[in-house]
């Protein structure tokens, strides 16, 4: 169970007043879009003040990644800003001192929607912006994969960028986040075909129930698995049903954000704190203290998307 509840400020445009728990522990939110939110150094801030104290983002080099290579020096400065100065109060409650921005990893790479830019060149550029210093460290490729639902791309396009980008993230020695929908079964066999990289492999925003999961994880020990917002949707049993499968160190939290916002503030916009709602549900689901999922999963972000020296 959670220890206590704080109240948040998280859509100051809307005047919305958010309640999120307090897990006891800091934790991460390994897939986010920082480019996509109206206000990314409020939601850095709000996110330190919940407790989320490191933030994975996604930039994906077919749309503005110049946003977060320029951008995120400024968000994180104004994010410490707002900190050191209380400004947006949380209701009820002071900053603790030295409270102050997330850590932020990047992940880079061409989500399967924009699959037809992937050719030679956008590969290559792919592979120097990843080796390139940026504000933040280069943490894994991302997110790649397969999505049959909506296919923006032609799925042969799909297949050539998921195979291309799983090839250099063995080159490189990172850490693939994957995203599937529609397309699991399919997905399964490339990462068989191709190999899991020994860095990790994330399968992001697990939908699936755990027959599914049980698959994904038998590929490798290398193969976590991370739940977003949808873990809290009440007609997805399938997902809580899944956790009981995915052992503690090989389970991530995540936003999607701006996307897919728990309950009970499904519908609204998205952001790094609201990780928190997820663990919980996670928690609860489990039959444990919040404190230890927040914990645990830090663990896991950290040992997956740490630091490393990204192979030339």
């Amino acid at each position: 169970m959670a220890e206590g509840r704080d109240r948040i400020p998280t859509f100051p445009g809307s005047g919305k007043t958010v309640v999120l728990p307090r897990l006891g522990a800091p934790t991460a939110d390994t897939h986010a879009h920082l480019d996509m939110l109206a206000d990314p150094a409020g939601a850095l801030a709000r996110a330190a003040r919940a407790g989320v104290t490191l933030v994975c983002t996604v930039v994906d080099l077919t749309e503005e990644p110049e946003t977060t290579f320029d951008g995120l020096a400024g968000w994180l400065d104004e994010a410490g800003g707002i900190l050191g100065t209380s400004e947006g109060d949380t209701v009820g409650a002071e900053d603790p001192a030295g409270l102050v921005p997330p850590e932020v990893r990047l992940i880079l790479g061409v989500h399967p929607h924009n699959a037809s830019a992937y050719d030679t060149a956008m590969h290559e550029r792919l592979r120097a912006a990843a080796l390139a210093p940026h504000t933040a460290p280069v943490a894994g490729l991302g997110e790649l994969g397969l999505d049959f639902h909506y296919d923006h791309s032609p799925r042969d396009a799909q297949r050539d960028a998921f195979r291309r980008q799983l090839g250099l993230a063995h080159e490189l020695g990172l850490p693939v986040t994957v995203h599937l929908r529609a397309a699991h079964e399919e997905g399964l066999a490339i990462l068989a075909e191709c190999g899991v990289p020994e860095a990790g492999c994330i399968i992001h925003c697990f939908t699936e129930g755990p027959d599914m999961a049980e698959r994904f994880l038998a590929l490798s020990d290398a193969v976590v698995i991370s739940v977003a917002g949808p873990v809290t949707f009440a007609k997805a049993q399938q997902i809580r049903d899944a956790l009981q499968v995915v052992p503690l160190d090989r389970l991530l939290l995540e936003t999607d954000s701006p996307f897919l916002a728990p309950a009970p503030y499904r519908g609204e916009p998205n952001e790094p704190a609201f990780t928190v709602l997820n663990a919980a549900r996670v928690a609860e689901t489990l039959g444990l203290e919040a404190a230890t999922i927040a914990s645990r999963c830090m663990d896991n972000a950290r040992r997956v998307f740490g630091s490393r020296e990204v192979r030339p």
